[in-house]
C-alpha cells in the first residue's frame, strides 16, 4: 500500500529532503531542517543512538529510494527482480529501472513539479508517448520514444508552474527536452553517473540478497 500521510514525516524519517511536495520544498523552510530528528516521541532518543546495524542501514536506503519515487513495497520489490536478471551492475540497473518510469520522465522534464504530481496528470490522460494516451504512471519509457504533453492540457496552471520552477535547474544529460512543444523524449538508458540522487543503491542489493 503507498504511503497516503505527510510527506515531510516521510522525509524527517529519512532525515534528508526527498523533494516529494515539489515547489514547496524550495519555497517553505523544511522540517528536517527545523526537527532533524525521525517522527514520533522516540525520534529524539533514536537519534542518539550511535551504534546502527548494518541491516538498518540497507533497509532505510531501501525505504528513501522506494519514497523517492513514490513507490509501493510490491511494486519496488518487483522492480528488482526484474532487473536482477539483467547483465551489469543491479543497483545501477535499479535506478535506471526507476529513471525509465513514465511518470519520473514526466517529473524530469518539468511538466510536474514532483512525481506525485505527474502521477496524476497521467492517470487523467494528459500525458501521450509517441502520440497515443498512456495513463499508466509505471510505462517504461525506451530510448527515442517521444512524449509530450497533450495540446488541451499545456495551459494548466500545475504544469505552467512546474516548467517556471524547472526552467531554473538543469535537464539530465540522456533527455532532451522541447518546453516550446512540451514534449521531450529519452535520448538514451540512464547511467548511474547522471542519474540526479544521492543514494547507496548496493545495499539495497545486499538486503534483497539475503
Amino acid at each position: 500500500m503507498r504511503y497516503t500521510g505527510p510527506s515531510c514525516r516521510q522525509c524527517r524519517r529519512e532525515g534528508t529532503k526527498l523533494f516529494l511536495k515539489g515547489t514547496k520544498c524550495f519555497t517553505e523552510k523544511c522540517p528536517v531542517e527545523r526537527r532533524p530528528y525521525a517522527p514520533g516521541a522516540h525520534g529524539q532518543t533514536t537519534a542518539r543512538r550511535r551504534k546502527v546495524s548494518e541491516y538498518a542501514k540497507q533497509l532505510r536506503e531501501k525505504q528513501k529510494i522506494k519514497r523517492i519515487y513514490g513507490l509501493s513495497e510490491k511494486q519496488f520489490r518487483n522492480t528488482f527482480e526484474r532487473v536482477s536478471t539483467l547483465p551489469g551492475v543491479t543497483g545501477h540497473n535499479l535506478l535506471a529501472a526507476l529513471e525509465s518510469r513514465l511518470d519520473n520522465m514526466v517529473y524530469r522534464m518539468g511538466f510536474a513539479a514532483s512525481r506525485k504530481a505527474a502521477r496524476q496528470l497521467i492517470r487523467h490522460r494528459h500525458v501521450e508517448v509517441n502520440g497515443k494516451n498512456v495513463d499508466i504512471p509505471s510505462f517504461v519509457v525506451q530510448p527515442g520514444q517521444e512524449i509530450r504533453m497533450r495540446e488541451k492540457s499545456r495551459e494548466l496552471v500545475i504544469v505552467k508552474e512546474a516548467l517556471e520552477v524547472a526552467a531554473r535547474g538543469a535537464t539530465p544529460s540522456w533527455l532532451a527536452v522541447d518546453k516550446e512543444t512540451f514534449s521531450g523524449r529519452m535520448l538514451e538508458r540512464p547511467q548511474r553517473q547522471s542519474i540526479p540522487i544521492a543514494a547507496q543503491e548496493q545495499l539495497v542489493v545486499e538486503l534483497y540478497s539475503k
